[in-house]
């Protein structure tokens, strides 16, 4: 059902008369529910910044988090990150650690606690999570919300929507006829647009373009690092469990390797005998599979991590609009959130 849908999201043609009608009902009914979450909506001592989308699937929401939490610790602040730990069975709230099961926290939660130095805890209930934070570490001075900009209940201070520069808004269709949550007005109103691969003229003057790297493999057992161009000839296999899987495959073609690949469903919980095809051959996979995998992993079996880049001018302006938001609250000496919500 999901790749049927995918297909009818992302061609040029309308979609089928009949979804057309669920998405008006999606449209009244989620903003209904936003609106009354906005009016109750929780305000923290701490400014918040929430990266999110408006498209479901993988748009580069985790790297883009990575590298805010490492900015931010780079201009010495305390940032912690609330998620809301899809896959994970709980309990809820609950502290992330590098070590945690992701059947129990989620996958993309268990990378970037394995990932930064910083706090990660996840529920649902984002206000939940963002207030046992503050509570187990009250040096926290600035929080970042990780797929949050559709979770109302949370106020918030910066807004940061992430775009896949290929697949774009699709048909720009609110679900079920597109892939989209809420409308692309509700994108320019976030202060910073992120394309990930892709041309900003389309997103207006706040887009600015991200890209992700890859160079080296790195084995899950040993932690050995390897260039990509070790696998060149090796026959090596590659899985991708991400929003849009053929994006990592595209990355190895690109590095010069030809592999055979087997993409999953966002999210997939793996077991060894999904894997049983790439035999004693090379496995080839993204970090976000790594962390599901890792508790049964072969000696052959190697992660490749993505590194978000940005154009020098780009990177500065981003870092500008972050020590702007600080410097204000701080300012402020009493936080006071600076997004209307009702936008």
């Amino acid at each position: 059902m999901q790749r049927w849908l995918e297909r009818i999201w992302y061609r040029d043609t309308p979609p089928p008369g009949w979804l057309r009608p669920l998405a008006r009902f999606y449209a009244w009914l989620s903003t209904r529910i936003a609106a009354r979450k906005r009016a109750h909506a929780q305000h923290l001592s701490v400014p918040v910044i929430v990266v999110g989308n408006i498209a479901i699937g993988g748009t580069g929401k985790t790297p883009v988090t990575l590298w805010l939490v490492q900015e931010l610790l780079r201009m010495g602040r305390r940032p912690g990150i609330v998620s809301r730990g899809y896959g994970g069975v709980g309990p809820f709230p609950r502290e992330v650690s590098a070590e945690s099961a992701t059947s129990e926290c989620g996958d993309e939660p268990v990378l970037l606690a394995s990932r930064i130095d910083a706090p990660v805890i996840v529920a649902p209930d984002r206000v939940a999570a963002a207030q046992l934070l503050l509570q187990q570490y009250p040096q926290t001075d600035v929080l970042i919300c990780d797929d949050g900009l559709q979770h109302y209940a949370l106020a918030r201070d910066f807004e940061i929507c992430v775009i896949d520069g290929a697949r774009g808004y699709g048909n720009g269709c609110l679900l079920p006829a597109g892939p989209l949550r809420e409308t692309k007005a509700r994108a320019q109103a976030v202060q910073l647009l992120l394309i990930n691969g892709g041309d900003t003229a389309p997103y207006g003057e706040r887009a600015e373009r991200f890209d992700l790297r890859i160079g080296e493999a790195i084995n899950l057992l040993s932690g050995e690092a390897r260039p990509l161009t070790a696998f060149a000839d090796s026959g090596a296999a590659a899985i991708a469990g991400i929003g849009n899987p053929q994006r990592f495959f595209a990355a190895l073609r690109a590095s010069g390797l030809e592999v055979d690949e087997h993409g999953f469903p966002d999210h997939y919980v793996y077991s060894p005998e999904d894997l049983f095809f790439a035999g004693d051959a090379p496995l080839l996979m993204t970090e976000k599979d790594a962390v599901k995998c890792q508790v049964f992993a072969r000696p052959n079996w190697w992660q490749v991590p993505a590194q978000l880049q940005f154009g020098e001018a780009a990177a500065a302006r981003i870092r500008a609009q972050l020590q702007a938001l600080l410097s204000s609250t701080a300012a402020a000496g009493v936080h006071q959130p600076s997004v209307d919500l009702g936008a």
